[in-house]
């Protein structure tokens, strides 16, 4: 059966924690993929009281990780000891990993290489960052080929975004998603986009994407992230209708 999860960030100690504890007790989703965000240690202790699976993922760009770049090594490895002290602490089996902003492929495989993490996933991204929001321009890890040489060069796995592997291929002009699945993800995120090479986390059906097709390329035991966006700070019921929607496509 596939398992699917509730992307949270690890500063959603409020509303989000509470609500989670009661939908994952009634049965609505099967893990968290908790982001870590720098700075946050202090909020560990609280996650850890939760009696629920999770997947770590490590913060990208936007948060100041960019393993794409030398110069950002030292601050990277700071980070990076941080996630580290989450995931050691909540037992995930796997942390995920961006492979940066701009910079070079070799340099985003080098770093996480020399971070000798069991638990290591790359994910794919677009072929274009978010204007003006992440503060550069194109990111590493768009394709099949830039996945394949960090999954061999840091000896990981590897995370298959839909999303953001339908806006590379619009970039591109290629269907990316055939080249990606033979490098044999451990695990999946998904949501619901625009028609547009920008990523963007549309609830279920208010996109262009064939949700079922996807899905149905999936083994029966995938692990998926919902990664839609959530309109309220005080609930979660969007991301309920989310699961139903997927739920009423078998």
């Amino acid at each position: 059966m596939q398992k699917f999860g509730l992307k949270l960030w690890s500063t959603n100690t409020d509303f989000y924690y509470e609500e989670a504890k009661k939908l994952h007790a009634q049965g609505w989703f099967d893990y968290v993929e908790l982001y870590v965000v720098p700075g946050t240690l202090e909020t560990l202790a609280q996650w850890a009281k939760l009696d629920i699976p999770f997947t770590i993922h490590a913060p990208h760009f936007a948060h100041g990780f960019n393993l794409a770049k030398k110069e950002k090594e030292q601050s990277n490895l700071k980070i990076y000891n941080e996630v580290k002290a989450f995931a050691d602490e909540l037992n995930p089996d796997y942390i995920i990993f961006h492979g940066g902003i701009d910079g070079c492929i070799k340099e985003t495989a080098r770093q996480l290489a020399a971070f000798n993490e069991p638990r290591a996933l790359i994910e794919n991204k677009p072929f274009k960052a978010i204007p003006n929001k992440m503060g550069g321009e194109f990111c590493r890890g768009y394709n099949p080929e830039e996945i394949k040489f960090v999954i061999d060069k840091a000896g990981c796995g590897f995370c298959l975004d839909f999303g953001h592997a339908t806006c590379a291929g619009r970039s591109l002009q290629q269907d990316l998603l055939p080249e990606f699945l033979e490098l044999k993800p451990k695990m999946f995120h998904i949501t619901d986009l625009e028609d547009s090479e920008y990523d963007s986390h549309l609830h279920f059906g208010a996109g262009v994407l064939n949700i079922k097709g996807l899905l149905q390329t999936l083994p029966e035991n995938a692990k998926i992230t919902i990664e839609t966006n959530k309109n309220s700070k005080e609930n979660l019921d969007d991301f309920i209708e989310d699961i139903k929607w997927l739920r009423n496509l078998k």
